[in-house]
């Protein structure tokens, strides 16, 4: 088992390199291994494109070493025609007779079809291997498909005293509590999900653009909380840019464009959920709440959440909007220079 285990931590290691391009398709890492050494590696980068146990298969430079290899997978191969083949298919036409998976699909398209289809071709499967790990590793996708909504992160950045914002500032900018090193830590993360959620009060008084400009890759889809139509017209998120999504009124809807989209919404209770309903709705599969502290906290109130990233700074505001406030599990801790980076899990 320890040489399983082995095999499928390179197999989630394969699988990161896809994080924030694979959307809306799962992580995965695929190796292949024959006598105990490594021939073929691959993982699954773009949705469309083949998926890792293709590109490993492919990746081996001696295909009569197929048959007596042991073919290992973070995630359960598919056995549906997508825009792509099955994979579970791929690894039977090509004579491997092991198979190691991490965890099962839990997607209905899949859900242990995959397996059954490898060992009705008497395919010796093992599944399992750092179950927890894998199904870790594809925890946006799992809640997506599981609760019908995005896995949802909340981050904000708050002073030592425990304020979000200042009181006043005659600025239309960002008041910054962090150092430059956490910022770019920030715009990794929005590289890494497929949309990024602030309130009407942020872009008011910040104007934030929230673009990945200090990290390699790909702007997130903004979602903007603007129920009363307060945005001013010149705001960096209406630049059309990247795909925007206005959550607004009836009263104050505009007309869709290419990047441009408004969402009605009427509820006042209930804005989190029906929030939730309308990304999931856009395929949305994971989201960063960054703001303001309102927005968050009404996340935080209804339990829709399942990660906090909160930045402390080594600043103080004395008074202020106060940071919000939720009883999450702190499953990690670092310094980043001056600042200090705190990460929760929602149970």
């Amino acid at each position: 088992m320890k040489t399983h285990e082995k095999y499928i931590k390179r197999c989630i290691q394969l699988a990161k390199n896809g994080l924030g391009t694979t959307y809306s398709n799962p992580l995965v890492g695929s190796v292949i291994v024959h006598n105990d050494s490594i021939i073929g590696e691959g993982w699954h980068y773009q949705s469309g494109k083949p998926h890792a146990e293709v590109n490993a298969i492919a990746s081996v430079k001696n295909p009569s070493l197929l048959k007596d290899a042991t073919i290992y997978v973070s995630l359960e191969p598919c056995s549906h025609h997508g825009k792509t083949p099955p994979c579970s298919d791929l690894i039977i036409e090509k004579g491997i007779k092991k198979v190691v998976i991490g965890t099962i699909d839990t997607f209905a398209k899949v859900s242990g079809t995959g397996i059954q289809k490898l060992m009705n071709a008497d395919c010796d499967v093992i599944v399992g291997v750092l179950e927890n790990e894998c199904f870790e590793l594809n925890k946006r996708f799992f809640t997506f498909h599981n609760k019908k909504r995005p896995y949802i992160i909340l981050k904000w950045a708050e002073t030592t005293d425990g304020f979000i914002a200042p009181a006043l500032t005659n600025k239309r900018e960002p008041v910054w509590i962090t150092n430059a090193y956490s910022r770019q830590i920030v715009h990794k993360w929005r590289a890494e999900e497929q949309a990024i959620m602030i309130g009407n009060q942020t872009v008011i008084k910040d104007n934030p653009k929230l673009t990945v400009r200090d990290w390699a890759g790909q702007t997130p889809v903004r979602i903007v909380i603007d129920r009363s139509g307060q945005i001013p017209e010149d705001s960096a998120v209406l630049d059309q840019s990247v795909k925007t999504i206005i959550i607004t009124s009836e009263q104050f809807k505009r007309e869709n464009n290419t990047h441009l989209i408004y969402e009605i919404i009427d509820s006042q209770d209930n804005l989190s959920i029906e929030i939730c309903n309308i990304l999931y709705k856009h395929n949305i599969q994971s989201v960063i709440v960054e703001g303001g502290s309102y927005t968050i906290q009404s996340f935080i109130d209804k339990n829709l959440w399942d990660e906090a990233k909160v930045f402390e700074g080594s600043t103080t505001f004395e008074t202020g909007i106060k940071a919000p406030v939720h009883k999450g599990n702190l499953i990690s801790e670092q310094k980043i220079m001056t600042d200090i980076l705190k990460i929760y899990q929602n149970d």
